[in-house]
């Protein structure tokens, strides 16, 4: 049996619909189970904050959780040596959320002057990643399809049935991360209200993705 082996390459530009905001706890405690309790009421405070704008306590979610030593260089008598300075918890968590930036400027102005003074970064994603992956494959096929029926015109022969199908399986991000590095809390509105809001005014830029598929037919 002789076969054509095609591989096609789908590309999409999808207007991202849902906004992520990633928040860091970091802090140094001289003991590890003061470092876990500090964590955990420091993330306890950012869920009955988020709580307030509608967010649900499973809405928020853990990304990376780590306690670790720490250790600082200093001199002493000439020489440079280390000491133990205690245990660094990291907390990383997200929260997604219907695009809107009013919305998004209440909640940042609530996070920024939050006592936990959680690190804040902002990123823009699509609320079905999975519906788009759909989307991209069957482009994608369709480009096999497309370049399969150019060759085997050109070579005189009819395409037949499929024989198989590959996807490339990659991981497909679906962010897009406008601003660089983490939010800083620049001009606000309305302070000392119930309506104290950051000015945001972000446009995120589509989300550019692409995949490819290989295709395998039969020709005659």
């Amino acid at each position: 049996m002789k076969t054509i082996r095609i591989t096609g390459k789908g590309r999409l530009k999808i207007r991202p619909d849902t906004t992520r905001i990633t928040m860091t706890l970091e802090g140094v405690c001289p003991e590890y189970g003061e470092a876990l309790h500090r964590s955990a009421s420091d993330t306890e405070a950012l869920r009955e904050l988020l709580s307030g704008f509608g967010f649900a306590r499973s809405d928020v979610k853990t990304l990376h959780f780590g306690v670790d030593t720490e250790y600082e260089d200093f001199e002493e008598n000439g020489r440079w040596t280390r000491r133990f300075v205690g245990y660094r918890y990291r907390h990383a968590m997200k929260a997604d959320f219907p695009s809107d930036n009013d919305r998004l400027g209440r909640i940042l102005y609530a996070l920024t002057a939050c006592p936990a003074k959680p690190e804040l970064r902002i990123s823009y994603t699509v609320r079905d990643p999975e519906a788009a992956k759909d989307a991209l494959l069957a482009e994608a096929v369709k480009d096999a399809r497309a370049k399969a029926a150019v060759l085997t015109d050109a070579a005189g022969v009819a395409l037949k049935e499929i024989q198989s199908i590959e996807c490339a399986r990659e991981e497909i991000d679906f962010t897009v991360r406008p601003m660089n590095g983490t939010f800083m809390a620049a001009k606000c509105r309305a302070a000392g209200t119930e309506d104290a809001s950051l000015d945001v005014d972000i446009e995120p830029d589509d989300v550019d993705v692409s995949d490819t598929v290989t295709v395998v037919w039969e020709i005659g």
